[in-house]
């Protein structure tokens, strides 16, 4: 597999994860009819803004990693008691 590939599929790198196989799956289901999953996207593009800004703070911050890992990413969704995006 790719570097890229790996990179992608990784839990602790990629916060978006879950949203990227939605919007693939209802692009299957519709036979790739964009119309119709447009809340997918949606929903993928808000996740990666919401993320991508967290990022951005830490790395303004200095802590390291830029993109917290997957437990702690699920502590700070537990934390504000429903998903941000």
């Amino acid at each position: 597999m790719a570097r890229n590939a790996q990179k992608f599929r990784n839990e602790d790198t990629n916060p978006c994860i879950d949203e990227s196989k939605n919007s693939q799956k209802c692009l299957d289901a519709y036979n790739y009819d964009k119309s119709l999953c447009s809340a997918y996207f949606q929903r993928y593009k808000n996740c990666r803004k919401y993320w991508h800004n967290i990022m951005m703070q830490r790395k303004r911050d200095g802590i390291k990693p830029d993109m917290p890992t997957a437990a702690e990413r699920q502590e700070m969704i537990a934390a504000i008691g429903r998903t941000p995006y």
